[in-house]
């Protein structure tokens, strides 16, 4: 039974509907890939499909727009898959439960999608209407993004003639973006050894904390579940001798971790007790602005395999203690923006090694080597390696911009005000599509979402239906 079905623009949220009940996180986007070629094969649009299940689909210009500059429309088909502690759902294998509320749209204890399934559903909207006016249309939906643009990076932009690029990735209404950091996944590996030791096992546990995405909210001060967790570790050994066995926290890079636990043994329970008792009291006081919910609680447990040795449990904890996170660099040029950050996403443990993956931003590409620098630094003195991926350089800011002045005309009739124009700390594809079709004049916009890359991400409605009705405008102006 449809949710969404009484909602307007219909065909948007009808699309989005169906989007939505096809998994389709970062690393698991075929099947939506293919639903959306068999879409442009019903209507006989000329399509492409790439190994990366990046989707091209073209619409030649309506009557009378067959002068203008083609237009090309972009998002992303990847979402992040976050849930809330307790949530059975497989997101690998299950649609979302959608609802409706207080005029938003969202998915029952897990994250919507929104980012950036809306910029789908408005372009299979736009397609799939024939009154609707427009130049040649170019839409491209790529794949990856949430872990580091990765299909953009792959995209075969050959059957592109397009100059001018709307990206449809943001989630702030009436905020044009013009540029955007750069940014990696650098991924950090320390080795481990293993050996028994005799001493209480006990389960250490950190949860409650609001998280958030990786570029739109470090700037909030968030705390990261991955070093409250370092934090833990250290006041432990500072009273007693301990042992990790595991640690782990978060589930994507570009995503601040909301939990983390670590099971380790120590010589002295009571004292470990203790001293994370009082360290998690301090903790609450420290963040109890931006963490309200934080806890930190500790339970026995029984260990599932060896200890690692003293030397590992210092070199992990002493990475956990050091490492860089948060934001690094504040903008000189645009005040309130964060030019370089990084965020440790996801600390995992094999039974050889422990590693943490970060999600590393800047729009100043020195900036950007300096933290790989950092991060190489401190882990190769420990013994460990480095291996960075996805990297995509920073979208500049163009000065002149014929579709940012079309769009900007549009705007002021429409809404009765002048846009906000800004660069942003979060990454758009559209830094590396420049690179691929030099001279792409690109604007990112989108409608109003909250909380992205949470189980609280929501999307409005009403902005939903005004976005709508900029973009149709927008494409109507474009002869």
């Amino acid at each position: 039974m449809s949710v969404l079905d009484k909602l307007e623009p219909n065909k948007v949220f009808r699309y989005f509907e169906q989007l939505c009940a096809i998994p389709h996180g970062s690393r698991n986007t075929k099947a939506v890939s293919d639903w959306c070629v068999a879409f442009a094969r019903e209507r006989g649009l000329e399509h492409y499909q790439d190994d990366f299940h990046n989707v091209i689909i073209i619409q030649e210009a309506t009557p009378g727009y067959e002068a203008g500059e083609p237009i090309i429309l972009q998002g992303h088909l990847d979402m992040v898959c976050e849930k809330e502690p307790g949530c059975s759902k497989d997101m690998e294998r299950e649609g979302l439960d959608l609802a409706v509320e207080d005029g938003f749209v969202f998915a029952r204890e897990t994250t919507l999608g929104g980012d950036d399934g809306i910029a789908a559903a408005m372009a299979l909207a736009i397609l799939d209407d024939a009154s609707i006016p427009h130049p040649r249309l170019e839409v491209v939906l790529t794949t990856e993004e949430e872990i580091g643009m990765l299909g953009a990076a792959a995209l075969d932009v050959s059957p592109l003639r397009g100059c001018q690029l709307l990206n449809l990735d943001s989630e702030a209404e009436g905020v044009f973006t013009v540029g955007c950091a750069g940014g990696s996944l650098t991924k950090c590996t320390l080795p481990v050894h293993r050996e028994p030791f005799a001493g209480e096992t006990l389960r250490l546990t950190v949860s409650g904390l609001t998280g958030g995405h990786s570029g739109a909210e470090i700037h909030q001060g968030r705390a990261n579940a991955a070093l409250l967790l370092g934090r833990l570790l250290r006041a432990i050994a500072a009273v007693t001798e301990l042992r990790l066995v595991t640690a782990s926290g978060g589930a994507k890079d570009n995503a601040i971790p909301v939990a983390a636990e670590a099971v380790v043994t120590v010589a002295d329970g009571a004292a470990a007790r203790a001293a994370l008792t009082a360290l998690a009291e301090q903790l609450k006081k420290e963040y109890r602005v931006t963490d309200p919910a934080l806890e930190a609680a500790v339970t026995e447990t029984d260990a599932a395999e060896l200890s690692m040795d003293g030397d590992s449990t210092r070199r992990a904890l002493c990475f956990l203690t050091c490492v860089p996170n948060g934001v690094q660099e504040m903008s000189r040029e645009i005040p309130g923006l964060v030019q370089t950050s990084l965020n440790l996403g996801i600390l995992e443990t094999g039974a050889g090694e422990v590693s943490a993956a970060f999600c590393v931003r800047s729009s100043v590409a020195s900036q950007k080597e300096m933290l790989h620098d950092r991060l190489r630094c401190l882990t190769e003195a420990l013994g460990g390696t480095v291996d960075i991926s996805g990297d995509y350089p920073a979208w500049e800011y163009r000065p002149d911009s014929a579709l940012r002045e079309r769009m900007t005309e549009v705007f002021r009739k429409q809404y009765g005000h002048e846009p906000k124009v800004e660069a942003i700390h979060a990454g758009v594809e559209c830094g590396l599509l420049c690179g691929k079709l030099p001279d792409l004049d690109c604007v990112s916009i989108g409608p109003d979402l909250e909380e992205i890359h949470t189980p609280r991400e929501r999307m409005s409605i009403a902005s939903v239906q005004r976005v709508w009705e900029f973009v149709l405008e927008v494409l109507k102006q474009s002869r």
